[in-house]
């Protein structure tokens, strides 16, 4: 199959399943929440898909790879895939259920949703911006022929901007779809970054040539001034 066909499948066959996951447990297709999130995931990935695409089909090889080469990763991946997929549930369920407003006694107003959409937005541009940056910006953890140390852009901010959007990201999701209940959900994604970003330094340490130097020049990993 053609990288063109691969790519369209993939766009067709996640917006199936995400359609399935955010609405059916919200019971209508009046979950407007919903319906801005993924609008604004899936204008992203058309067109990212399509510049890359056009201009660098070698990283959309390499994202679309999925099978981690460490064991240890390929486990940490099983583990957070029930927390991922339960996070994208449950606000519909807190939608037509009434979680939040049960436990919390609150809802999420629009104005938050709001923020938190542009917020992922604002990551999103981040991300790309990553992409353009650095051709080698793999799925899985993996040094590949050619490879070197990336240290412009946003890599001289600090060491994996990648993650550091990604987790913005995902912890805007729950306040998009309106639920404060089903954030601890992503907040699993944090300590997974953690030991996800350590293997990956630990190999690129021994496999890349010049960045143990790097990591000297750039100090901090994910927060500039924090760690």
């Amino acid at each position: 199959m053609s990288l063109k066909s691969r790519l369209i499948l993939r766009l067709a066959v996640s917006l199936i399943v995400a359609l399935a996951v955010v609405f059916i447990p919200a019971g209508t297709l009046r979950f407007w929440r919903g319906w801005v999130l993924l609008a604004i995931f899936y204008t992203y990935a058309s067109w990212a898909f399509a510049y890359f695409y056009r201009h660098d089909r070698a990283l959309i090889e390499r994202r679309l790879r999925s099978q981690e080469k460490i064991r240890e990763e390929r486990w940490l991946v099983r583990l957070l895939m029930p927390a991922f997929l339960a996070g994208f549930v449950l606000p519909g369920f807190d939608y037509r259920l009434g979680w939040s407003r049960a436990v919390l006694g609150v809802v999420a107003p629009a104005w938050l949703s709001l923020i938190a959409d542009a917020l992922i937005l604002c990551s999103l541009v981040f991300l790309f911006w990553v992409f353009r940056v650095n051709s080698f910006a793999s799925r899985t953890i993996e040094v590949v022929a050619g490879q070197k140390v990336i240290s412009s852009g946003p890599y001289g901010w600090v060491r994996h901007p990648l993650y550091a959007a990604s987790l913005v990201m995902w912890l805007s999701v729950p306040l998009a779809l309106g639920s404060y209940v089903t954030w601890p959900a992503f907040a699993l994604l944090i300590p997974f970054y953690v030991l996800r970003l350590l293997n990956e330094e630990r190999l690129l340490r021994c496999e890349l040539p010049g960045y143990s130097e790097y990591c000297q020049r750039t100090r901090f990993r994910v927060v500039p001034h924090v760690w």
